[in-house]
């Protein structure tokens, strides 16, 4: 006990004291003044702090954790230990302990290897790719007279290797997930109009764009034996009749969405409720396919060539450039003009459009079109050399956007030798390729499942909703359909994901139309839905991997040859 120098401070400083007890400083009235100045007593009461119980340290499997960061890739049957700032019993812990998945206990067993320290075993193998909850509650605080926040810990286990289908050959593997996904179009098909719904969901909507890839597919069915020639020739004409005597045309373009019955339009959205030029140019790459592969010496054959013409030649691209502006424009609409005002420019995935524009062998678009609107005058070259994973694309200056990008425009148009001015197409695609795969195996953001055999990132359904994943929208989504149609630009990689989402995944995955739309093993959701333009891609970039089927179809119509020679491509 000591005063300061003024002696109006005291200062006592006890010996230790005791955590969690009660104390009473006491002072009596007989301390008095230094000239006797009475004093009327004091006495203060207080509790010492009581160090409250804390979990200082996790590992799994011996391995520390960052608390802070996504857990993936636990073993199946993981060691959990918990090591605590003092004592504590283990079975008394125990009592207050749960391992759950989707709120259901799993049983597990303790030891204490020491006065701190418990160890978590389940009894029995973890499920792969599930998302598990250890949490220790804040009750146990009653139990031993000190404060404890408790523990709340979530991991992901990794794989379970576990085969969920026999193995068969990478050629049975690839046919097998070309038959099953083209029974999208063909036993969904709308039964009168012959075009492909959106969704499986979508009753009499059907899209126009998605049944133009629809219709590549077809041809594709009657080549593998999918169907007869004949089966596929009917419906072909059912589709074609129906476009040209039953669907709304716009200038010669179709709607993005309409109705399977009577083809009127279904807007797509408040003011799109008219021509849509990059989904007419999508239906437009399919019948010129199917064009190309039906036989002129048939008579039936041979009409649906002359029908598919007409539709061709009344496409009015020229007037899709809103006057004679050198860009054409997205949408028009009899009731909103072109107020949607979206102009077509690259890079995306509406290539084609401008290649057929300028191909048209009556509505024919000036190469300046092409270059200051599409091109933006070289304003969508990768110009700064930009690069990522060691990987550079000739076009944008980011990692290449959703991998759609990539496959739309190429069902028919062939990037193989193609290059203009601006790039080398095939270049470009392999590259975009890569570099998703990359960001997959990088998995900066920690999302299960990523893997060098698990990737891609596209346009499709989502457990939030639908979305244009990308890895700079990546959201935990992952779509088959984009490793998958990449496949002649990373046959490698893609076939280990078509193994990977069949083989491994096919339980969650695998359903009457092939592989689901999407998944995100992070938020454990697996999408029922299949997209047709998601569907189609897988059918017709397969088939031009294994044969170049569609790819030397569409390139053998004189009016692409024109179309691109006029536009300064070379592509032999």
């Amino acid at each position: 006990m000591e005063f300061n120098q003024t002696k109006e401070l005291l200062t006592i400083t006890p010996d230790e004291l005791s955590e969690s007890t009660d104390y009473t400083i006491t002072i009596t009235e007989e301390l008095k003044g230094e000239e006797g100045e009475r004093f009327d007593g004091l006495q203060v009461s207080f509790v010492t702090f009581t160090t409250p119980l804390r979990v200082e340290n996790v590992t799994i499997d011996g391995k520390p954790l960052n608390l802070n960061a996504r857990i993936i890739d636990v073993s199946l049957q993981p060691e959990l230990q918990l090591s605590f700032n003092m004592p504590i019993n283990g079975d008394q812990i125990a009592g207050h302990t749960t391992l759950k998945r989707s709120g259901i206990n799993t049983t597990y067993s303790t030891t204490q290897p020491d006065e701190k320290t418990i160890i978590i075993t389940p009894r029995q193998g973890l499920e792969g790719y599930r998302k598990y909850s250890l949490k220790v509650a804040s009750t146990f605080a009653s139990d031993i007279d000190r404060p404890f926040e408790g523990l709340n810990l979530d991991f992901y286990t990794k794989l379970d290797s576990t085969p969920a289908f026999p193995e068969i050959s990478d050629d049975e593997l690839l046919t097998k997930v070309q038959q099953q996904t083209f029974k999208y179009f063909w036993d969904f098909g709308h039964p009168v109009s012959g075009l492909a719904r959106e969704r499986n969901t979508s009753g009499e909507t059907v899209t126009s764009g998605g049944s133009g890839f629809g219709v590549m597919s077809i041809v594709v069915g009657i080549e593998r034996g999918f169907i007869t020639r004949q089966e596929g020739v009917d419906r072909i004409e059912t589709i074609v009749n129906f476009l040209l005597n039953n669907a709304d045309r716009f200038h010669g373009a179709w709607s993005h969405w309409l109705s399977g019955t009577n083809g009127s339009v279904v807007p797509f959205s408040s003011k799109d409720d008219g021509g849509d030029l990059v989904e007419t140019a999508f239906m437009v790459q399919g019948l010129l396919t199917a064009r190309q592969y039906l036989d002129a010496n048939d008579l039936q054959e041979a009409t649906i060539i002359e029908n598919i013409n007409t539709l061709w030649q009344a496409v009015e691209w020229d007037w899709y450039t809103q006057d004679g502006q050198n860009v054409l424009y997205w949408h028009w609409s009899p009731n909103f003009e072109w107020e949607m005002n979206h102009k077509i420019q690259g890079w995306n995935e509406a290539l084609i459009v401008y290649v057929l524009a300028a191909a048209s062998p009556t509505h024919s678009i000036e190469k300046a079109v092409y270059e200051e609107g599409w091109a933006r005058s070289g304003g969508m070259v990768n110009s700064n050399g930009n690069s990522f994973y060691n990987y550079s694309l000739p076009l944008r200056s980011d990692m290449g956007g959703p991998l759609f990008f990539s496959h739309y425009s190429f069902l028919g148009l062939d990037p193989r030798s193609l290059q203009d001015q601006y790039a080398n197409y095939w270049t470009q695609n392999v590259i975009h390729s890569q570099i998703n795969q990359a960001y997959c195996i990088e998995n900066p953001q920690r999302y299960v499942g990523y893997k060098a055999y698990s990737w891609g990132l596209t346009a499709s359904d989502g457990n939030n909703g639908y979305s244009a994943h990308s890895p700079n929208n990546d959201r935990g989504v992952i779509t088959p359909t984009a490793a998958i149609s990449s496949i002649p630009y990373t046959p490698e990689a893609s076939l280990a994901a078509i193994r990977h989402f069949y083989y491994i995944l096919g339980d969650r995955l695998w359903g009457e139309y092939g592989f689901y739309d999407a998944f995100n093993l992070t938020a454990d959701w697996t999408a029922n839905s299949y997209l047709a333009i998601d569907q189609g891609p897988i059918v017709v970039m397969i088939e031009n991997y294994r044969t170049g089927l569609l790819w030397e179809l569409f390139m053998s119509a004189p009016e692409i040859q024109n179309g691109l020679q006029k536009l300064d491509f070379t592509y032999e």
